[in-house]
């Protein structure tokens, strides 16, 4: 029987929904059934185990799974021992202390002395201990923000992407303990062969994920200010510039990170850039 790289993700919910979709964008589909607990990719030596997110690193810390998609928060309260390979960019939370909104806060000393409910005990503890802090830590599960509103803590400590629930439950956000994101994590001992297989993954959700966070970029420029502009682009070792049909006048192409390009777009007007067009890249080799 051919060798099997396993990987374990969420068996439900938006985590699972996503894990799912980078790994089809890396070219690899799965056979999932409704319910499944386990299936095998069609077109990679991949076997997909869904299991409950908080139990994952031990999975995989155990070698039941070699790999795994898990949030950042999971990796670092469940203590176990694996190795983060790549962080995946979404998913994206923080794990926040937050108290009534009507109370003062005026720094971490507010929460001397009081109780705090959390579903993240160890990360709340090595925070507060790093923090001299001595408060009470009360563990539950579920709905963490009801708690100071009937009177069980004084505030908590909790994952946070909007704020919202927050905001509907009487509480503000006033620490941010730690900022996470889903990640692709590794057991310690995977072996040589496994290793081969990985690498071939990790490749390709490494060129899905610049093609993410890159735009194709072409505009048709001056020929006299192709030197300015290409100064300006902050993008791969050398643009392409190709000769249009109008004389003086060339289109310039090159690779650009999204976020620069709003930063540059006002000099490249500047620079006499026309008909400026962004496109999506599908996958980006570096």
């Amino acid at each position: 029987m051919s060798t099997r790289l396993k990987i374990a993700i969420q068996k439900s919910g938006r985590l699972q929904e996503d894990s799912l979709r980078i790994l089809k964008e890396c070219g690899i589909y799965i056979d999932n059934g409704k319910d499944q607990l386990k299936a095998r990719a069609q077109n990679f030596p991949l076997e997909v185990l869904y299991l409950r997110n908080s139990d994952i690193p031990e999975y995989v810390q155990d070698g039941i799974a070699d790999i795994a998609i898990v949030g950042e928060n999971v990796v670092v309260e469940k203590q176990k021992k694996v190795q983060i390979l790549q962080k995946l960019g979404f998913s994206k939370c923080r794990l926040a202390m937050a108290i009534p909104k009507d109370d003062e806060y005026n720094g971490l000393e507010y929460f001397q002395g009081k109780k705090l409910a959390t579903s993240y005990p160890n990360s709340l503890k090595a925070f507060l201990d790093e923090n001299n802090l001595n408060s009470e830590i009360h563990v539950i599960s579920g709905s963490v923000e009801i708690a100071p509103n009937i009177g069980l803590s004084d505030g908590i400590c909790d994952l946070v992407s909007s704020g919202s629930t927050l905001f509907k439950n009487g509480l503000k956000e006033v620490v941010e303990i730690l900022s996470s994101q889903a990640c692709l994590v590794c057991n310690e001992n995977i072996s040589e062969e496994k290793q081969a297989i990985l690498n071939d993954l990790l490749f390709r959700m490494r060129a899905v994920l610049a093609a993410k966070n890159n735009k194709y970029v072409l505009l048709n420029a001056p020929t006299d200010k192709i030197e300015a502009i290409s100064n300006i682009l902050p993008g791969m070792k050398s643009p392409t510039v190709m000769p249009l049909l109008k004389e003086g006048w060339s289109s310039i192409h090159t690779v650009i990170n999204e976020n620069d390009f709003w930063t540059v777009i006002d000099q490249l007007k500047a620079n006499g850039a026309e008909g400026i067009l962004t496109i999506p890249i599908g996958k980006m080799i570096l």
